[in-house]
């Protein structure tokens, strides 16, 4: 009878984890595409056209794959840009508002961008830094992760060594799809 209920205990427990697994999971995919949602499609497209011509290039020239790699580390995603333009502006306004105190009303408009985009992944900024190419870190993963396939790095994922650039990078693409 112990075992019974043991049993009955760790399956509920696998089935809670599960469950817990999947919203998790829900919660980050919706995080992870709302600034792609609340982008102009357009915009959306051309940063995907962007990535798609390097992911090209490096097809052409496999010795410099590595290298991008490292840029794609270095690389600004919109959050830490947004996180860094508020910052900045905070500082200004308050600085300055020792001056005169109409500088105060500079920080509280970065808070309220800060808090806009928390609550709707939107912000006015947002919408400069995505027409200025700024991408999100999914978008840059989704490089990162089509570059290493060009590469080499997954086994699973067969670029064909023998195939013409062109057809190693839709191979390298289509692999990055189907990891998104």
């Amino acid at each position: 009878m112990a075992d019974a209920i043991s049993d009955v205990e760790d399956t509920v427990k696998d089935k809670a984890k599960e469950a817990e697994d999947r919203v998790k999971h829900a919660i980050e995919t919706e995080t992870e595409a709302r600034v792609e949602v609340n982008t102009p499609e357009e915009i959306n497209r051309q940063i995907r056209r962007d990535m798609e011509a390097r992911v090209l290039y490096f097809a052409e020239r496999p010795e410099e794959i590595s290298r991008r790699l490292e840029e794609l580390d270095r690389e600004w995603d919109i959050e830490r840009l947004l996180e860094a333009n508020t910052g900045i502006f905070s500082l200004i306004g308050l600085t300055f508002g020792v001056v005169r105190s109409r500088w105060y009303v500079l920080p509280a408009a970065a808070a309220v961008f800060l808090l806009q985009y928390a609550m709707q992944g939107w912000c006015p900024p947002v919408a400069v830094f995505r027409r200025l190419g700024i991408r999100t870190n999914r978008e840059i993963n989704h490089e990162r992760y089509a570059l290493k396939a060009l590469r080499g790095d997954f086994e699973t994922v067969r670029t064909g060594g023998d195939e013409d650039p062109e057809e190693r990078a839709r191979r390298a693409l289509e692999a990055a799809d189907a990891n998104a």
